[in-house]
């Protein structure tokens, strides 16, 4: 992924339940975190929300995945390799803004692309991602933050406007 002449390498993906964004002031079912690095250390991460609807192809292929994951409770482990083609992101329009990791040590100066299109996840594939991700808990999301005078933009890269 290039942003800004930057070139970021996809390190690890993971899920927040509800999401850690909102749309519209509208929170979601389930977030998809891709977390990149570039090679002099800077981070940006693309966020995909779901709500509750079809099964998910992506998520389909990942069920193996979040069984390993259920049975290992409390500990951080990798389960295999996705290939990231098969991420379909589905829209052209994104949000873009510089935030922080959501987890500690909550990382200054993060690139946030945040995917305008939401998806959908069926029931069953959501509770098999909070039995994969959650430690006992409801939720593993932490609560939406406030822009705190961040710029927030929305690119459409059809839009002439943007040209």
């Amino acid at each position: 992924m290039h942003i800004n002449g930057t070139e970021y390498q996809l390190n690890q993906l993971h899920w927040h339940t509800p999401t850690e964004h909102t749309i519209n002031g509208r929170r979601f079912n389930l977030e998809l975190h891709l977390v990149h690095q570039s090679s002099d250390g800077k981070i940006a991460v693309v966020g995909i929300m779901y709500k509750l609807g079809r099964p998910d192809s992506l998520l389909s292929l990942m069920e193996p995945y979040f069984k390993a994951l259920a049975s290992t409770k409390d500990v951080e482990k990798s389960v295999g390799m996705i290939d990231p083609r098969e991420i379909k992101v589905g829209s052209r329009k994104y949000y873009r803004y510089i935030g922080s990791l959501t987890t500690p040590p909550c990382t200054q100066n993060v690139t946030w692309t945040i995917v305008n299109k939401v998806r959908t996840v069926s029931r069953k594939q959501l509770y098999a991602i909070r039995d994969a991700v959650h430690d006992e808990a409801e939720a593993n999301a932490r609560p939406v933050q406030a822009l705190n005078n961040r710029w927030l933009k929305l690119y459409r890269p059809d839009d002439q406007q943007n040209n």
